[in-house]
This record gives C-alpha cells, sequence and structure tokens, in this order.
C-alpha cells in the first residue's frame, strides 16, 4: 500500500520522487507504463503543469492516472493559467479524489512556450498560493467563506540554487519558507558546494523543511552547453562537460546516468539534503537505472 506522502518526509531518512511527464495529446498508453514501472520504485510522482509554457496533458489528469494506478501524486500548479476561483475549484476536486499533495509554482514566461498568443494570468504568485493551500487546509476559502468538507493538503514549493544572482531567489525563497511548506524540490543541481551553502541558508530559516534535489541527468556536451546559454538558474560546470566529452560514441545516456547516480550517492552518504527529485523527462524508463547504480 503506498505511503502518504506527509508520512514519507516525516519518517524516511532520504527521500526520492521521480517526475513523470505529461504527453502531448490524449494518448495516456506511455505514461501509464511509466506510473507502472516507477510507482513501487519512488515515493513520490510529481506531473508538470504545461511546464515551459507547453500545452499538454493536465498535470490534475496525470495525477487521477498515478492515483489510479497505486502511486502516491504530487499535484503541480502553477499561477500562470489560472484564476484564484480556478485554482481552489481544481484543489477541492483534486482533494476529493484523493491527492493530497501539491507543489505551488508561479510558472514560466508565456514567451518561451509554444502558444505565444496565449494570455497569462498571474493571478496570484507562488507565495501567494501557499497563503492559498494553507487557507483551504484551515477549512475556508480566500474570501473566508466556509468550505463544506475541508482539504489537508501536503505543501510544496520550487527553489534555485544555482540563480545568478542568488539574491534575488533567496529573498523569495524566505518567503516561501516563511509562508510554511512541508517540502521544497530544487532545479536541476550540478555544483554540490553551491548546493549545501544554498540548504545551509535554508536551515537558517527553517529547519524542518524538507529539502529534494532536483537531478536531471545531463547526456551529453550539447545538452549540457544548452542548459548553460539558455536556461535560467541552471549551471552545469566545466568538470561534468569535460567527462561527457571523453566517453565513447553513442554512450551519453549510461554516463549521465552515471553522473547523477554518482551525485544522488554522495548527497545520501554526506546527508547533504533530505532527498532527491529525478527529472528525466522523455526517458522515464530509465529512472531505475539511477536508482540502481546510486545504491537506492
Amino acid at each position: 500500500m503506498t505511503k502518504p506522502f506527509r508520512e514519507t518526509l516525516e519518517t524516511k531518512d532520504f527521500v526520492v520522487t521521480a517526475e513523470a511527464g505529461p504527453v502531448k495529446g490524449s494518448n495516456v498508453t506511455k505514461m501509464i507504463e511509466h506510473i507502472e514501472l516507477l510507482k513501487d520504485r519512488v515515493d513520490g510522482l510529481n506531473v508538470t503543469d504545461n511546464q515551459s509554457s507547453v500545452m499538454r496533458y493536465p498535470s490534475l489528469g496525470a495525477c487521477l492516472l498515478i492515483k489510479e494506478y497505486g502511486g502516491e501524486p504530487i499535484l503541480q500548479i502553477t499561477c500562470r493559467d489560472r484564476n484564484r476561483l480556478a485554482i481552489q475549484a481544481d484543489l477541492l476536486f483534486a482533494y476529493s479524489r484523493g491527492i493530497n499533495n501539491v507543489l505551488c509554482l508561479t510558472g514560466d514566461s508565456i514567451d518561451v512556450g509554444d502558444h505565444k498568443e496565449a494570455k497569462p494570468v498571474f493571478d496570484l504568485d507562488s507565495v501567494q498560493l501557499i497563503h492559498l493551500v494553507h487557507t483551504l487546509n484551515s477549512g475556508k476559502d480566500m474570501t473566508g467563506n466556509e468550505l463544506d468538507g475541508g482539504v489537508d493538503f501536503c505543501i510544496g514549493a520550487s527553489a534555485t540554487p544555482s540563480a545568478d544572482p542568488i539574491e534575488p531567489q533567496l529573498i523569495k525563497f524566505e518567503k516561501k519558507l516563511n509562508a510554511g511548506v512541508g517540502f521544497i524540490q530544487t532545479q536541476a543541481v550540478y555544483d554540490l558546494g553551491e548546493f549545501k551553502r544554498f540548504v545551509e541558508h535554508a536551515r537558517k530559516t527553517d529547519r524542518e523543511v524538507k529539502i529534494l534535489a532536483g537531478i536531471v541527468p545531463v547526456i551529453g556536451t550539447k545538452m549540457a552547453a544548452y542548459m548553460n546559454e539558455n536556461v535560467p538558474g541552471i549551471f552545469v560546470p566545466q568538470y561534468i562537460i569535460d567527462e561527457l566529452a571523453q566517453a565513447p560514441k553513442g554512450t551519453g545516456v549510461s554516463k549521465g546516468i552515471e553522473i547523477a547516480a554518482r551525485m544522488i550517492r554522495q548527497m545520501k552518504g554526506e546527508k547533504i539534503c533530505d532527498g532527491v527529485h529525478i527529472m528525466f523527462i522523455g526517458r522515464e524508463e530509465r529512472v531505475p537505472d539511477i536508482l540502481e547504480a546510486a545504491g537506492i
């Protein structure tokens, strides 16, 4: 039987979650295969909400699939596509169907996606969204009306340890911690020294929050260069790029898995953080290989 994610956070020394990437269409066969493969290997499956402003199968729909097939879903909600009415309604529906975990995000800019003429909403930001979920948890809606049947969400938020400059990110991160979250899921981490400093900073504000390091395997030098040049807040160090460059042709995926597993082993062994969140979108079937290589 799947253990509630909140209970796992409270009792497990090293938590592992993974991302189940939604499809662009209604054929959910591959997504179900990934759910079946991962549901017993990880502590929670997290589903993106139109990530990078690209229209895909909804996070809420995918979370219902995860629940149906016996996994523990973590619903992502961004503020980009819905106003406060729609967000509250979606959260009530999610909880009524057994989805008890929510990751609160502001959302990527419309400009980076595939529907550039869409109108962004941003009625709230991620900190306000955290407050909204707490309000629902207290038994009321945002205007103070009593709910007929309450909710009790485990609340999470995101962070970007490699943001440059880091100061604005730390200010917003502290606001999220002060708003009250049970877990933090970071963007991709590659520089462990930098990540350690970020965790130390977080602990000064909230010693109890669980921090899950984002793990995105890099499978080649071109991918590393693209991320460094085009993805804000992510930096792949040169020594990793050099290691990828020295890998024999055709072994990029295996080398990326090896590097990711090595980082996870170090994070776990040195107790740098409370767990990891593995994002291997498009290659979810290789997540078990990362876990095995990491000794998990």
